[in-house]
């Protein structure tokens, strides 16, 4: 049994290295990414047991997969192999001012876009469970996907685990009509909504003067029990501004504005919602969001999807361990 339990797609990850575009490269580095594992592997790092639910296919890519999961300490006991299905790709271009990074993808036809309802054993799979999480990438994927997405929302309320949902939009995947759609039946389902004042606008149609009234307007339409945003500032491709916030039964929850020199920003977003997991089942609220900012911020600063900071760590960074007081430890 595992505390927190999530389900989506991983795929492998190739970047080229030294700013090189894909067109020019001759060699990449390779390794796995992907949200929902992301958010397993960082809540495990934190120190929660935890379990990530997928498809992948029974080759060496798909073992790479639960690989990397394992070791982070992830249980993958329900993972669902396939034979005959792919693994999803995707390329990361590093870019420097004036040119943004980019990536692009090759999931089409993966393993996970063909999962069918009744191939997880939802009632097995979040036995025990404190937590549920997964994101709007997942039902994205395809009508099949979207259809176990809601399934195990359904579970995950029906056991009494707290639910949270990243929205995380992605154009390519689907329309914001489709999104609407698909996502807007999933909300009595969910506890906790992450997103951004963007995503909430192009998702739901909520255009509102400002990132709080944005959290507001969801919590109150779809009666959650919290919002939480992240906010980016990006004054170069390197060097960005990182906090977040929280809305929950009426009073907003703030952190400090981190200044991140970036390595990688992919999977920051993630590590929030790892950090705002461990965080909100060790404290409520406040806590999860200062959790889940400090450790997106540590994670910025290395290479991977994945958070190689410690508990340890984050907590210092809490305390105030930024700026000046950042020499090497000896």
């Amino acid at each position: 049994m595992a505390e927190v339990v999530t389900f989506g797609e991983a795929m492998v990850r190739f970047a080229p290295p030294d700013f090189q575009r894909l067109e020019q490269a001759t060699h990449v580095g390779m390794t796995v990414g992907g949200s929902e594992l992301t958010v397993a592997a960082g809540v495990a790092r934190l120190g929660l047991s935890a379990s990530w639910v997928s498809r992948v296919p029974e080759n060496a890519l798909g073992r790479m997969a639960q690989n990397k999961a394992r070791e982070f300490g992830v249980d993958t006991r329900h993972l669902v192999w396939t034979k005959s299905d792919r693994m999803g790709l995707y390329f990361v271009e590093y870019g420097a001012s004036p040119r943004a990074s980019g990536v692009l993808y090759d999931r089409a036809y993966s393993a996970i876009s063909r999962i069918q309802p009744g191939e997880v054993d939802w009632e097995q799979a979040l036995a025990g469970a404190k937590w549920f999480h997964t994101s709007g990438i997942t039902p994205a994927l395809s009508d099949s996907a979207a259809a176990v997405t809601e399934a195990a929302l359904k579970t995950a309320r029906a056991k009494g685990c707290l639910v949270s949902y990243d929205l995380n939009y992605r154009a390519k995947l689907w329309s914001q009509d489709k999104a609407r759609a698909v996502q807007e039946p999933f909300m009595p389902n969910i506890d906790v909504l992450i997103t951004t004042e963007e995503d909430t606008e192009r998702v739901f149609g909520i255009k509102a003067s400002d990132y709080k009234e944005a959290a507001r307007q969801l919590a109150e339409r779809y009666h959650l029990r919290a919002v939480t945003i992240t906010l980016r500032g990006t004054p170069s491709v390197w060097r960005n501004t990182w906090s977040a916030f929280a809305y929950s039964e009426g009073k907003f929850y703030e952190d400090v504005t981190y200044d991140v020199e970036i390595v990688d920003r992919l999977g920051g977003g993630d590590n929030y919602s790892a950090g705002f997991i461990y965080g909100h089942l060790n404290g409520g609220v406040e806590k999860a969001v200062r959790y889940g900012n400090a450790f997106s911020a540590l994670k910025q600063t290395s290479w991977s999807d994945f958070n190689w900071a410690t508990r340890e760590e984050t907590e210092a960074l809490m305390r105030g361990a930024t700026g000046t007081s950042l020499r090497i430890a000896r």
